[in-house]
């Protein structure tokens, strides 16, 4: 079973980020993950494409850019431009989903499909055709630092057993409260992607200290 960390820089301080970067790249981390807030779809707000540009600078790993705004489609073109490699959407409020995942691999770009904490599975099978990953969310979106919902664990497995009985070529991601102890739990339903924030770049024992931890 793969296990890739996808670092969230959500927590990092972005007054030396190029610094965390490089020190996660160099602690074996897989992707870097951006999560891109709006403040409509999510109450919060973080960055744009131009952080995304700035990052991309900063780092050769594939870019992980996880859309959390109400309106993805005006926006696709402009993060597949800043150098984003992977581009996640949600299905929830998004009555033209298809068209949106269409739009991610007319870039060029590798598409993925997110469900939030109270959005069943079946939801995403209509598509499931069309992506490269499914990303679970293990917390409802917008803030960093929360805890790990074990409910996410069925959705995992689920999925899982969706994908193995139609032999597809999709990966799952998981995204919220990831840390050396849940990160095991998801992995054994059937994750293979972990998007790491605060464990990573707040650890008190350092990165290389919580990379080291995930990996085992």
């Amino acid at each position: 079973m793969k296990k890739m960390i996808s670092a969230s820089i959500l927590n990092a301080d972005f007054s030396c980020l190029e610094s965390q970067i490089q020190a996660a790249e160099k602690a074996g981390v897989d992707w870097i993950h951006l999560d891109i807030m709006d403040g409509h779809f999510v109450p919060n707000i973080s960055f744009g494409p131009q952080i995304a540009a700035m990052v991309r600078k900063m780092t050769s790993l594939p870019i992980d850019t996880h859309l959390m705004i109400s309106n993805p489609d005006q926006f696709i073109a402009a993060f597949s431009d800043a150098g984003a490699d992977y581009i996640s959407v949600h299905v929830e409020n998004n009555p033209h989903i298809h068209r949106t995942i269409q739009n991610i691999l007319k870039n060029g770009k590798h598409a993925g499909i997110v469900l939030n904490p109270g959005t069943p599975v079946q939801a995403i099978y209509p598509v499931l055709h069309m992506v490269s990953y499914v990303l679970i969310m293990s917390v409802n979106p917008g803030f960093g630092g929360q805890s790990f919902l074990p409910e996410s664990l069925d959705k995992i497995s689920e999925l899982s057993a969706k994908i193995k009985a139609e032999k597809r070529d999709v990966l799952i991601e998981v995204d919220g409260g990831i840390n050396a102890e849940t990160l095991p739990l998801a992995a054994k339903a059937g994750a293979e992607i972990f998007v790491v924030g605060s464990y990573i770049f707040t650890n008190p024992q350092g990165i290389p200290h919580a990379m080291q931890t995930l990996k085992a």
